[in-house]
């Protein structure tokens, strides 16, 4: 099969890197990709949102499958535009429709269908423009630290977890009336502050059944200690020591087979990944979000840990003969590390010169923030997440030692990653 993955990440780079190697596939394009991708796969200068320049390649390629790595197209209505086409209608898309994107395009959406199908998460109330008056009194009803979500896609920026009473006003008017996060934040979600340990929990569905993926564990702020600002992850862990066998039980049965049942009953065409963002407070799993594609830092740890044919069961999505398809996983640890560019993730330079590429030994490099030069060849950074070391070990330790191990051997101007990754699992 000739298939086109859409991204430019660390995640599609884990895809390209999985799907190069099933024989089913037999050309792998990537748009727009990186310089990882290409060397498993052939990168084509398109944006991910120009679904016009899409059409016309998928046509002029005969390509027979597309993979949509991040969630602003699908939100955009990528699956939606092809089943509109009568070219391209019969080609399968691996990602939901927009309907099925709100679950992540909307955070009241999300809210609102879990709680009409019974799907634990904390206690929510939802305000815009015409309500903002009754905030401050529902914000009196919680306990502090506030929790203020932006409704809409904003990049991974748009929650605010905020101590201070006054502060959480002041941050609401700033979200809704001076729209400090652009239109997302027209409306903004208030919730509940739950306390526990956050994982990440992912299937693979074809609207009918799933199969459950490994959990993953991912690290979003910047500092140590979990400290500093939020950013796209710093790295992630595969799998997380306390979802167990029994906490992944109460996961299965009072959150997966709910939403999927529930998109269902909704009418809702999901062919794709379903990330489901959790917390564990006092043994029992709530839902903090819901993503609608694979997590990018989680890919880079969960992939590799797939034993089957990743192709295999993207055919099975788009049949829909999914539950005929088998899935087998390495149980092996496998923990990714991300090095990033300085002042990320404010601003920060590009075009550094990134060396001991070909140093790195027992590890797997998923580029996101990389280019290659167009006359020296040479590899360059072009983003805040450079390049994910992803390592196997039979214990954690094991698996972190490799990573960072390898981190040391890679250079470039302004180079930053955590070195506390997995240590909050290990006590």
């Amino acid at each position: 099969m000739k298939v086109l993955i859409i991204g430019s990440g660390g995640r599609e780079h884990a895809f390209a890197w999985k799907l190069s190697q099933s024989p089913l596939v037999t050309q792998l394009y990537i748009a727009p990709g990186n310089a990882g991708t290409s060397e498993v796969g052939e990168n084509i200068k398109i944006d991910v949102n120009d679904f016009k320049a899409i059409k016309e390649f998928v046509l002029a390629k005969d390509i027979q499958m597309v993979i949509v790595g991040p969630e602003v197209p699908l939100v955009k209505g990528i699956h939606d535009f092809f089943l509109a086409d009568t070219e391209l209608m019969d080609i399968p898309v691996i990602g939901p429709t927009t309907k099925g994107a709100l679950l992540e395009g909307s955070k009241d959406f999300a809210k609102n269908f879990m709680h009409k199908y019974g799907i634990p998460t904390a206690g929510y109330q939802t305000f815009d423009n015409q309500n903002i008056d009754k905030a401050p009194e529902f914000l009196k009803t919680l306990n502090p630290p506030y929790v203020l979500k932006a409704d809409g896609l904003a990049a991974g920026k748009g929650v605010l977890i905020i101590d201070s009473y006054d502060e959480a006003v002041a941050e609401l008017e700033e979200m809704i009336i001076n729209e400090k996060f652009g239109s997302a934040s027209q409306k903004v979600v208030i919730e509940e502050f739950l306390s526990g340990i956050e994982c990440s929990v992912f299937v693979l569905t074809d609207g009918q059944s799933y199969k459950i993926l490994p959990s993953a564990k991912d690290y979003k702020r910047i500092g140590e200690r979990d400290t500093g600002l939020n950013t796209g992850g710093m790295g992630s862990i595969s799998p997380v020591p306390f979802a167990d066998e029994a906490f992944m039980k109460k996961v299965e049965k009072r959150i997966i087979i709910p939403t999927i049942e529930g998109l269902k009953s909704e009418g809702i065409i999901y062919k794709g990944f379903i990330f489901f963002g959790l917390i564990k407070v006092d043994g029992d799993p709530f839902v903090i979000e819901y993503n609608v594609r694979m997590g990018d830092p989680e890919a880079e740890s969960v992939i590799p840990r797939i034993k089957s044919d990743l192709m295999e069961l993207f055919i099975g999505i788009g049949n829909g003969n999914l539950q005929d398809k088998d899935i087998t996983f390495d149980d092996r640890f496998c923990t990714s590390i991300f090095l990033v560019s300085g002042g990320y993730p404010g601003s920060y330079p590009k075009n550094k010169l990134i060396s001991g590429l070909g140093k790195t030994n027992d590890c797997i490099l998923f580029h996101a923030g990389t280019k290659i030069h167009p006359e020296s060849n040479e590899i360059l950074t072009n983003g805040g997440r450079v390049i994910a070391i992803s390592s196997f070990g039979r214990t954690m330790k094991e698996a972190l030692d490799i990573s960072y191990k390898n981190a040391s051997k890679i250079s470039f101007d302004g180079k930053y990653y955590r070195k506390d990754l997995g240590k909050d699992l290990m006590n």
